[in-house]
């Protein structure tokens, strides 16, 4: 990563990794399957990895589109390598699909977003790995967890709903002391605003469906290799190969999970996504700002029993926070009303915020976690995952934050 340019500038003069033919500033959209190649010495070269600059053979394994998305978030974000896929839960379940094996264990939160958790617990579980819930913000308590068949550890930067700030610093200390790898989920707060490489984190999966699609415009995932762990500590890849490019992860990643699981990234989501990144500080800005001022705004209305935004003065992450994060915290606040009914009639009397899932799209987004999200879920599960039901999730957008404030108010009143 240049670190004499600036976050825009990288982002938006990324080179692409061949010239296009006809001098493209913007890399076209390669919507097909396959791609010639002058003579059979040329393919075998390509399909046995003997090119200096690697071809693009099949768009389920590579395409020029997605692989120009993939050097923009490298530049972005000072990783090592980047996959792009089909979404943000691709990126997890790619991840721990690479890395986990029958017999090992995950090292994690129960306040994680409902798939993640229906991942861990249900789908993995059946295949022989154990998930171990902890407080993550215990150190002692990820400690006795810990042990031989520990896989690695994942958590999410802030938690989705709970708006839990994990302190990756100190529990990267740990994990390097264990030799464990530290997974985190960053959604919440892009590049522009947070530094995954700085905190400790070894492997970086993101939803690009949020802030990087550009308001929304389509489902995407990343994984993100800093290049920071040593997998010969991790038993699944003691004996994968590694290369100048790629680390043990990322080569059995992409040359063979990813292929085999087939949840490639659609070439066109990819240039909707590129064009997300060129934009994204300036979007990420306007609507952080916005949500710390609605937080703020929240907090003194009577009617509002409780507010979490991990920068307000009265949370227990805010030291943190203002630590690990550039500017504000994410566009993501909770609030809590009186009972579940106070929150189905606030939502329904709602005139511009819109009833809706997703985080971080153009326009401003709110959901009854309880009921949607995690409807599905037993009481029990519920209470595992602490799911309130009088919580409302706000993901604030790009309107005029005085117009959400009397959109608010009007609802209340």
């Amino acid at each position: 990563m240049d670190h004499k340019k600036r976050f825009s500038t990288r982002v938006i003069n990324e080179k692409f990794n061949k010239q296009d033919v006809h001098g493209a500033i913007s890399m076209p959209i390669y919507r097909n399957a396959a791609f010639e190649f002058p003579d059979s010495e040329s393919i075998a070269a390509a399909f046995q990895y003997k090119e200096d600059i690697a071809s693009h053979t099949y768009t389920r394994i590579t395409n020029p589109s997605v692989e120009n998305l993939e050097r923009k978030i490298k530049a972005a974000s000072g990783a090592d390598n980047v996959m792009m896929l089909a979404s943000g839960m691709a990126a997890i379940s790619n991840t721990f699909l690479t890395i986990a094996y029958a017999g090992s264990n995950i090292v994690t939160s129960p306040h994680l977003f409902g798939n993640t958790f229906s991942l861990f617990k249900f789908t993995l579980e059946a295949f022989g790995v154990e998930v171990r819930f902890v407080d993550v913000n215990d150190i002692e308590e990820i400690t006795s967890a810990i042990d031989e068949n520990t896989c690695g550890f994942f958590c999410e930067l802030i938690t989705n709903p709970h708006l839990e700030v994990a302190n990756l610093p100190e529990i990267s200390r740990l994990l390097k002391a264990r030799n464990i790898p530290m997974i985190v989920d960053t959604t919440v707060v892009p590049w522009c605003g947070f530094d995954a490489r700085k905190a400790g984190v070894d492997i970086e999966v993101v939803s690009t469906t949020k802030y990087i699609s550009g308001g929304a415009t389509s489902i995407g995932g990343a994984i993100l290799d800093y290049g920071t762990f040593d997998w010969q500590h991790n038993k699944r890849l003691q004996m994968a190969k590694r290369t100048q490019y790629m680390s043990q992860f990322m080569f059995k990643l992409k040359r063979e999970i990813a292929r085999n699981i087939g949840a490639a990234m659609d070439p066109e989501t990819a240039y909707l996504q590129t064009l997300g990144m060129e934009s994204l500080q300036l979007r990420f800005e306007k609507m952080s700002a916005s949500t710390h001022e609605l937080a703020l705004f929240l907090s003194d209305n009577k009617k509002v029993i409780k507010t979490s935004y991990p920068k307000l003065s009265g949370s227990p992450y805010k030291k943190l926070s203002d630590e690990l994060f550039i500017g504000n915290p994410g566009a993501m606040l909770t609030f809590n009303l009186k009972d579940k009914e106070s929150c189905y009639r606030f939502m329904d009397k709602l005139q511009i915020i819109r009833r809706a899932t997703n985080l971080f799209d153009n326009k401003s987004l709110i959901i009854h976690p309880e009921s949607t999200i995690y409807g599905t879920f037993s009481p029990e599960m519920k209470m595992i995952m602490d799911i309130e039901d009088n919580l409302l999730r706000l993901s604030v957008g790009l309107e005029d934050v005085e117009d959400l404030k009397n959109d608010i108010i009007q609802a209340l009143n």
